[in-house]
């Protein structure tokens, strides 16, 4: 039986970025999948594509709500037991969303699914950062970092997909058997983890984050509607902003605050956090303006505008292949200044498509770009947790997923925002290809302002994550074997002049 142990725990570590990675792209996808169905969903639910819109607000703010608690409620009921009542619940609620007969059932359940969604990632990730060894954090998280990149761009062509040859509920039911695979893996192979000391879950502190969280991502959806003007998203950031601000007056004083905001001393955590949301900022933006700029300014089919955006996808799963070898070799400050320079460069690249640009040109571009993306948040979010230790990895990891949300919310916002404001300026009212274009230049000059975060880090920023110290140990013993192999010819040979001597 103890033989066996080694053995399966080692399997384990190979599948725990697996099983989190397939939560990570439920969420994703299902985040993104279901505005494409919004139009059949109203009819089959009697209501209009508008109203409809309520079903992707309500996931919205129970994510944004509940992602902070879900590190108190690792510690408190532990991580397993937390990760697979979330899964489960998830697809329960999936299901509950493919049966629902009105509006309201239909919010209910995508409400419920969003707690769920709050939970999956943020747990997983503590799971795997207390089970993989430190020096292999880069090598999972590159592998993790691949379906948060996925999910936002499948989304919308697998939607369109679904909707076409078979029916809305199928959008939720291929949540079903993933989580069914994840559900028995994690039996098998995940260990529990659960704190010694039992936390007070901070209600205060949960209550002002909850209502920042919450009126933020309404305030910036509410942007990109424009059903209700500026004046109700303005007084909902406004109302975001001070609950913000009165969070972080009391975290200071509160001694287990819900969010600690002291995790933004460790240099390696505040660089992937910061800047790493600016960068972020892509990934709520990217998909939004590009299918902008193929389908309302070019004309393309929803299945030609996926088919081109899919070489984002084809770009990212590249860069799974060459992430640690390029991190240890070079370092996490240098490769996150340069890296994150060239995403916003490839970003605003996007700027320069017309009409008449060749689509091999345009898929060519998107690869690349979506190559130099993927490596910076597989940096970013390893980096996060270089140098933090084992008893702050859930509060980090409920911190880092927090931030993430709202860096995706305001790349969002941004966009929207600098479209209105660009046809402001053009007095028009309808988008333009040249509005899409300043949305991209935006969005590109905010990723490279975000390496100056990155340029402050140490040089040996980052060290321990990386097998930087096991590549030089390879290559020292490849030098001794060659010595070895050059001295054992020369022995070999000194016989034969030996030989000749005598006689």
């Amino acid at each position: 039986m103890k033989s066996h142990a080694p053995v399966q725990q080692d399997i384990a570590v190979k599948l725990i970025p697996f099983i989190v990675g397939c939560a990570l792209f439920m969420q994703m996808l299902d985040a993104t999948v279901v505005a494409t169905a919004l139009p059949m969903m109203a009819v089959s639910l009697q209501s209009t594509p508008v109203r409809m819109n309520v079903a992707i607000t309500s996931y919205l703010l129970a994510v944004a709500v509940f992602v902070p608690i879900c590190g108190w409620a690792a510690d408190r009921f532990g991580a397993k037991r937390l990760f697979l009542f979330a899964i489960t619940l998830f697809a329960l609620t999936s299901l509950t969303c493919a049966l629902s007969w009105d509006l309201t059932s239909l919010t209910v359940s995508r409400f419920i699914q969003g707690i769920a969604g709050a939970m999956m990632v943020p747990v997983g990730r503590i799971i795997m950062l207390r089970t993989i060894p430190r020096n292999q954090i880069l090598k999972a998280t590159s592998f993790l970092s691949i379906p948060a990149l996925l999910g936002p761009i499948l989304g919308p062509p697998l939607g369109g997909f679904l909707v076409t040859y078979a029916s809305w509920h199928w959008i939720f039911l291929i949540n079903i058997p993933i989580a069914i695979i994840g559900i028995t893996l994690v039996l098998r192979y995940v260990l529990e983890y659960r704190s010694e000391k039992k936390p007070r879950l901070d209600w205060l502190g949960f209550l002002l984050s909850g209502v920042g969280m919450a009126t933020f991502v309404i305030g910036i959806e509410a942007i990109g509607n424009h059903t209700h003007g500026y004046l109700y998203p303005l007084l909902l950031l406004t109302t975001g902003l001070i609950c913000t601000l009165l969070y972080i007056r009391h975290a200071r004083r509160h001694p287990e605050p819900i969010i600690d905001l002291s995790l933004l001393k460790i240099p390696t955590f505040s660089a992937a956090v910061i800047g790493g949301n600016m960068t972020r900022l892509s990934v709520g933006a990217m998909p939004f303006l590009l299918t902008l700029l193929f389908q309302v300014g070019f004309g393309y089919s929803a299945l030609a505008s996926g088919m081109i955006t899919f070489s984002m996808a084809i770009g990212s799963l590249m860069m799974k292949f060459i992430a640690t070898a390029v991190f240890g070799r070079w370092g996490f400050r240098k490769v996150l200044l340069i890296n994150g320079t060239l995403t916003g460069l490839m970003t605003i690249t996007n700027a320069f498509f017309i009409e008449s640009t060749p689509v091999l040109l345009m898929g060519t571009v998107l690869l690349v770009g979506g190559f130099f993306r993927s490596l910076q948040f597989t940096g970013v979010n390893s980096l996060a947790f270089a140098d933090i230790e084992p008893e702050q990895m859930s509060q980090a990891s409920s911190f880092s997923a927090t931030a993430q949300q709202i860096g995706i919310s305001l790349g969002m916002g941004i966009a929207t925002v600098t479209l209105d404001l660009s046809m402001q300026f053009r007095g028009a009212s309808h988008v333009s290809i040249d509005d899409i274009h300043t949305g991209f230049w935006v969005i590109g000059l905010l990723s490279i302002v975000a390496a100056y975060w990155f340029y402050k880090l140490d040089p040996k920023a980052g060290e321990g994550i990386t097998v930087h110290k096991e590549r030089k140990n390879r290559v020292r013993f490849k030098r001794r074997r060659k010595s070895v192999t050059i001295s054992d010819r020369q022995s070999q040979a000194k016989p034969a002049r030996t030989g000749n001597i005598k006689l």
